[in-house]
């Protein structure tokens, strides 16, 4: 769904698909959800599968038509898919030519090359935060495991002190900043600013990592001193390359998105004319569309060609780089295809008019509502899209720079303590040689920490905004 009719929805609600009053709707949501997380945890099934289910249950135990709840549900899909769905294939093609290029592998020989002692952690967070901007969570797990084996290892460093800061530098791109599927679909239902909305976002971010990362992994390799394994240290693209592209091409190109989005939201706030010339330059290449495309073209040419592929390698990567996102954008599309069925039985009108004698305020609201779905599903994905779809409405009137606290709100909330229902929980327990009990006491409590920091420093933001 586009920013403007997300706007326009908030501020003059379509006639609901069914007539139930709002204590029904209230028991649809929970019931609809329930079916989601039932599926999910119990049945293991997919969440795509899952999301369609429970959309379609939703409308049903809200009283809709089911040929109403279909239409719904697939308008939803459609739109969601239709804003987002080119964004995530351009930033996994981005992605990949990143990995393949040994572009990544630059970035990170760089920057250890120039780090040591108390510094290293430090460096990790630098080095994650860099390579995760482009990069799915699971691909920068992947692509960096490698280094903090090998750095633990070769520097004689606590596992943790090491791995920690990456994950988290990893894990705040994730739930945080554009152009990560999380973020973009919440701006998205939200009609947030996406320049506003990264600009704010860095601002959480940064000392959300710090906290998270280099100084929470000073306890984490007091409570959990376990060696590098060995084993699952796999080899490094750039092993099998002749030449790779250099740091500042690199740095550059994988910036250069965030660098044309950033203009863009400082033009419209310091210009705010859109008939000025250089308002509309920026409107334009600073899109995400745009943007993101962009820097595809010129990763061709600055890593691709730079590492010496030629024009079938580089058709072949890009190629390689779309088929692992197809879950992604199934859940993704499904995620808003559950929000628009939430819509159009009216439960944003419900949340509107039980909202107004409650004394919690919005940000908070929706850091919660993500929360309960985040522990519920083990997804931040699903989190951010379903709380998206339930507060949305409650953005339409809120500033600029409120509407994109709310989105930071949502995505610190979708990645509130990861656990055994989580896949990236298994991921980083598997990597990092883990048993469960150590992987909760580290990764599960970073999690943790980055959420409740988040919130923190958004609420705090929204006091001076």
């Amino acid at each position: 769904m586009t920013s403007l009719s997300v706007e326009m929805l908030a501020a003059d609600p379509v006639e609901p698909i069914t007539s139930a009053g709002n204590a029904q709707l209230g028991i649809a949501v929970l019931a609809g959800i329930a079916v989601i997380v039932l599926l999910i945890t119990r049945f293991k099934l997919h969440a795509f599968l899952a999301l369609t289910i429970g959309s379609l249950a939703l409308g049903a135990f809200a009283g809709a038509p089911l040929d109403d709840a279909i239409a719904s549900f697939s308008t939803g899909l459609g739109n969601t898919v239709a804003g987002v769905g080119v964004l995530i294939a351009l930033g996994a093609i981005l992605g990949k030519l990143l990995a393949d290029s040994g572009g990544a592998d630059q970035i990170v020989d760089t920057i250890l090359a120039k780090a040591g002692g108390r510094a290293m952690p430090w460096a990790m967070v630098l080095i994650a935060s860099i390579i995760g901007l482009p990069l799915f969570f699971e691909v920068g797990i992947v692509l960096l495991i490698p280094v903090v084996l090998m750095v633990a290892k070769r520097g004689n460093y606590s596992l943790m002190r090491i791995g920690i800061p990456a994950l988290a530098g990893l894990s705040v791109m994730h739930g945080l900043i554009p152009p990560h599927p999380g973020p973009l679909v919440a701006i998205d239902a939200i009609g947030a600013n996406l320049g506003v909305t990264l600009a704010l976002g860095l601002v959480v971010a940064i000392p959300t990592v710090i906290i998270a990362g280099p100084v929470f992994s000073k306890y984490a390799a007091r409570w959990v001193d376990i060696p590098a394994p060995e084993k699952m240290i796999p080899q490094r693209a750039s092993d099998d390359l002749d030449k790779r592209p250099s740091f500042a091409a690199t740095v550059t190109t994988v910036l250069l998105p965030v660098v044309l989005m950033m203009a863009k939201a400082l033009v419209d706030i310091v210009v705010d004319n859109p008939d000025n010339g250089l308002q509309r330059v920026t409107d334009v290449l600073g899109s995400p569309l745009i943007a993101l495309l962009a820097a595809v073209l010129v990763g061709i040419f600055t890593l691709g060609r730079a590492a010496g592929f030629t024009k079938e390698r580089i058709g072949s990567t890009v190629e390689k780089s779309l088929a692992p996102i197809a879950g992604v954008l199934l859940i993704v599309g499904a995620g808003g295809g559950f929000k628009q069925t939430l819509i159009d039985i009216g439960v944003g009108q419900m949340i509107l008019d039980f909202s107004k004698d409650w004394a919690i305020p919005t940000l908070l609201l929706a850091w919660l509502i993500a929360v309960a779905i985040r522990l519920a599903t083990g997804s931040a994905t699903v989190a951010t899209i379903s709380a998206a779809g339930l507060v949305a409405p409650l953005a339409a009137d809120m500033s600029t720079s409120h509407a994109a606290l709310l989105v930071l709100a949502i995505g610190a909330g979708s990645l509130f303590f990861s656990h055994v229902n989580d896949a990236g929980f298994w991921l980083v327990k598997e990597y990092f040689g883990m048993n469960v009990g150590q992987t909760i006491k580290t990764w599960s409590v970073m999690e943790t920490i980055i959420s409740v920091v988040g919130i923190v420093f958004v609420l705090l933001l929204s006091l001076v905004l």
